[in-house]
């Protein structure tokens, strides 16, 4: 939903084309490293669907810390939350989905996937954009925080094999 705007709410912050740069390389940054330390604890768990959750828990917390974004340095402390949460979610996330793909038919659901991903963000773009024009850039931090937090809640309460 922020995406598209992401921009627009730098240079309402105060910030300009180079700190936006910035602020998205410490997203950048945080998620690299986590994303590497992430993968290593997904190979350890029995449970990687706990990993998951976390990481949509995390993010949720980022989501929530735009609303008291008020500089330069308070985004990228929140670029790096949501960073550090979306990374943590992912290397497990592609470990489970992996787990459940159909023999042979890995490319389609693979697809599929991403697809999904796709339509969600088009959908999240024209969403997020008239929210933000009829009513500031915190609705959407609460609804995006709602749905992280919302998605973490599903898979914690979707049944698991744990072996």
């Amino acid at each position: 939903m922020l995406g598209p705007i992401y921009a627009i709410f730098v240079k309402d912050v105060g910030g300009d084309a180079l700190d936006a740069g910035i602020t998205f390389g410490a997203f950048a940054l945080a998620a690299a490293a986590t994303t590497l330390i992430v993968g290593r604890l997904s190979d350890k768990v029995k449970e990687d669907e706990l990993i998951i959750v976390a990481g949509f828990f995390i993010t949720a917390l980022g989501f929530i810390y735009y609303m008291f974004v008020d500089s330069m340095t308070t985004l990228i402390v929140a670029q790096i939350i949501i960073g550090i949460g979306e990374a943590t979610k992912y290397p497990a996330y592609d470990e489970v989905y992996s787990r459940h793909l159909d023999k042979g038919k890995g490319g389609l659901e693979w697809g599929a996937w991403e697809a999904m991903a796709y339509f969600s963000a088009a959908i999240g773009a024209v969403v997020g954009g008239y929210l933000v024009t009829q009513f500031g850039f915190n609705i959407i931090f609460v609804f995006m925080a709602a749905l992280s937090l919302g998605g973490g809640i599903f898979i914690y309460r979707l049944p698991r094999d744990v072996l």
